[in-house]
């Protein structure tokens, strides 16, 4: 992921001599409805806003939102946009004490009316303005207690749910953060739910290291698989839809028709499940926005950073479990921990590893400044229990390779100009407050390639394997980028269609504080607001019928399947009226088309320009890896070693 990864960007670790290694990739950063906040906080506009108003006041319970659940009697609230609301409703039993790092299991049930009127916890993670957690970015935040899921639906009185052959669609909301950041709550379903009359669920689920842990000490001789896997961030997401299963009828929503959809990370998670044999039955159509198909070796997760054969990730379970005996003071150094480790019963040491608070935990995983925005760890392991090992495409491309359902993918036509904009790289601030991008020509040639890259692997390629045994495959591309001009920065052109743009469109959420006024600005609003009535139609027929056709309305034009063949329908459009519409295009990028287009670009004038672009694709995209880079192209980038980059 996340991710993606999502799109996954490359992660490189370095072994005991400093010598870089490739690891794997860095997953895509799923930045969810404060990623409008963030772009704006780094156009420096703070300066100019106003400060926050203040907070609305706490909801009070609503009598008619009063539900009997299998789990017990819930009373919620009406949300900001009518619906009625549930939050912080326990999915799962706390993961704490013992139970760190082993799977979810049903939470009590409970017999006093419910007053499910905040929120739960955030999932421990490093504070992030991208994922919605403040506090000091060295120091985690948030609860292992977090297991918590949320749900909108259309505002009626409780003799008024609809059951039976009337119960409304679901939607299963996974949220995105590079599965290491994020929280559910910071995304709204009350239009969606309220205007498309459908169910939405949004969940928590364990991220980082907590999340996602595979140590030899953890496999007890009495573990199951699922135990064994470390995906236990995964499990929370199948336990989520277990729990949406057993409870969901109670809201009016139909256990028969579950549409899981998330975006980055989130989008990652999606193709997890639909891989993951434990998952099966639980979810009947799937939506996959800006994700990633890669899965982590276990050998990655786990080995030392140094071993001649297969060597695991800088922060792998091994690594990370000796800085954890240097804090203790059980050993002065990595070796001598090492040669401990090698030495302590395993029992003992798993009880040591469950022992560690968040706090000491995540400072083994402290991060390397400000240049790494999301925490660089293994995650989502092909542990052959509950996520195949290989090439998830292989899988997708056999009949009995993964839980067969419609499914429903896309990317944004420019997913990597968010990254790019905030790195001093490629732009610089003028008095602190007008952003300029240095070199244009370069800015738009690395973003054209590396959204592309994107494209191929987390849209087209999967789609093209889906396709081969499910023809139910519907891919889009997200392209509205008609941004008014800031400071007289040129929004449309080096922002436009930007990873996670288009969740604001999906969600019909665009209150993103006094910030959010100057990207989502009043002279957009019409155009805005009629293509995202259009994606949650689309949304809502898909999840309704497991095809989005025309839409709820039948009005909107037909979005024909994903067809393989060359020439025929490949996916469908999203843009303004002004700018060519929603419509259907018959084309498609692959990783190698990507490559070539690197040595045809007009904008690339030397072997240097060519070389900058493909050393972008290395770390940026899955297409294209570290290994790859110095013989890339038909001249080969050895001249321009990677790690001196940028060059003089």
């Amino acid at each position: 992921m996340a991710a993606g990864n999502a799109g996954e960007d490359k992660a490189r670790s370095t072994g005991s001599a400093g010598t870089p290694r490739r690891r794997g990739r860095r997953w895509a950063i799923g930045l969810g409805v404060l990623v409008v906040l963030v772009v704006l906080a780094w156009l420096g506009l703070r300066a100019l806003v106003p400060g926050a108003p203040e907070p609305p006041p706490p909801p009070t319970a609503d009598a008619a939102s009063q539900r009997l659940l299998p789990a017990g009697p819930v009373i919620g609230f009406v949300g900001r946009y009518g619906s009625h609301v549930w939050a912080g409703l326990p999915y799962a039993a706390p993961p704490v004490g013992d139970r760190r790092w082993r799977p979810a299991v049903p939470a009590p049930r409970w017999s006093a009316p419910r007053e499910a009127l905040a929120f739960g916890s955030p999932c421990v993670q490093f504070p992030s303005p991208f994922g919605g957690v403040d506090g000091d970015p060295q120091q985690p935040a948030g609860s292992e207690d977090c297991l918590f899921l949320n749900v909108y639906a259309p505002r009626l009185e409780p003799g008024a749910v609809p059951t039976g052959e009337a119960a409304l669609p679901v939607l299963v909301w996974i949220h995105g953060g590079g599965n290491v950041i994020g929280l559910a709550d910071r995304y709204d379903g009350g239009v969606l739910a309220s205007r498309e009359n459908v169910i939405v669920v949004t969940a928590n689920y364990r991220l980082g290291p907590l999340g996602w842990f595979r140590h030899a000490a953890l496999r007890e001789a009495d573990a199951g698989p699922e135990e064994r896997s470390g995906n236990f961030g995964t499990l929370d997401l199948v336990r989520a839809l277990e729990w949406v299963r057993e409870n969901i009828a109670g809201f009016g929503g139909d256990p028969g028709r579950v549409t899981i959809f998330g975006e980055s990370a989130g989008g990652t998670n999606v193709y997890t499940l639909l891989l993951a044999p434990q998952a099966r039955g639980l979810f009947h159509r799937a939506i996959a926005q800006s994700g990633g198909t890669r899965i982590t070796p276990v050998s990655e997760a786990e080995h030392w950073s140094d071993r001649d054969t297969e060597p695991g990730h800088a922060r792998s379970s091994n690594e990370t479990a000796a800085r954890l005996w240097i804090a203790a003071g059980r050993a002065e150094d990595r070796e001598a921990a090492r040669t401990a480790l090698a030495a302590t019963p395993p029992r003992e040491l798993a009880v040591f590893l469950r022992e560690q608070t968040p706090e000491q935990l995540f400072a083994a995983y402290r991060r390397n400044g400000e240049e790494e925005l999301l925490l660089e760890m293994p995650r989502v392991f092909g542990d052959g229990a509950v996520l195949p090992a290989g090439d998830p495409l292989e899988r997708f491309a056999r009949p009995d390779g993964w839980n067969r359902v419609p499914v429903l993918v896309g990317t944004n036509r420019d997913e990597n100009k968010l990254f790019l904009f905030a790195q001093p790289t490629y732009t610089k601030m003028w008095f602190g407050v007008f952003p300029r991008v240095r070199d244009p020509e370069r800015y738009l040639a690395v973003s054209d390639a590396t959204s592309a890259m994107w494209k191929a692997t987390g849209a087209d390629g999967p789609a093209d394997a889906l396709w081969r045994t499910q023809p139910d495959v519907f891919v889009y591309r997200f392209d509205f980028d008609e941004w008014p001009k800031l400071l007289g920065f040129d929004a449309a052109t080096f922002l436009g269609a930007a990873h996670g743009f288009e969740i604001p469109f999906v969600f019909g959420h665009w209150d993103l504080g006094p910030r959010g006024r100057f990207l989502f600005d009043e002279g957009h609003r019409l155009v805005r607001e009629e293509l995202s009535d259009a994606m949650r139609s689309y949304w809502a027929q898909f999840a309704a019928r497991g095809r989005p056709g025309r839409g709820l309305t039948g009005e909107l034009p037909d979005w024909k399947a994903w067809d393989g063949r060359e020439g025929a329908p490949k996916a469908l459009v999203f843009d303004t009226r002004a700018d060519g519409g929603i419509r259907m295009t018959s084309d498609s990028v692959t990783p190698e088309a990507v490559l070539a287009s690197v040595e045809t670009d007009p904008r690339l004038t030397t072997q240097r320009d060519r070389c900058w672009v493909y050393r972008e694709l290395a770390v940026r995209s899955r297409g294209f890896g570290v290994e790859d880079y110095p013989n890339a192209g038909r001249e080969g980038c050895a001249e321009f070693p990677f790690d001196e980059f940028p060059w003089p």
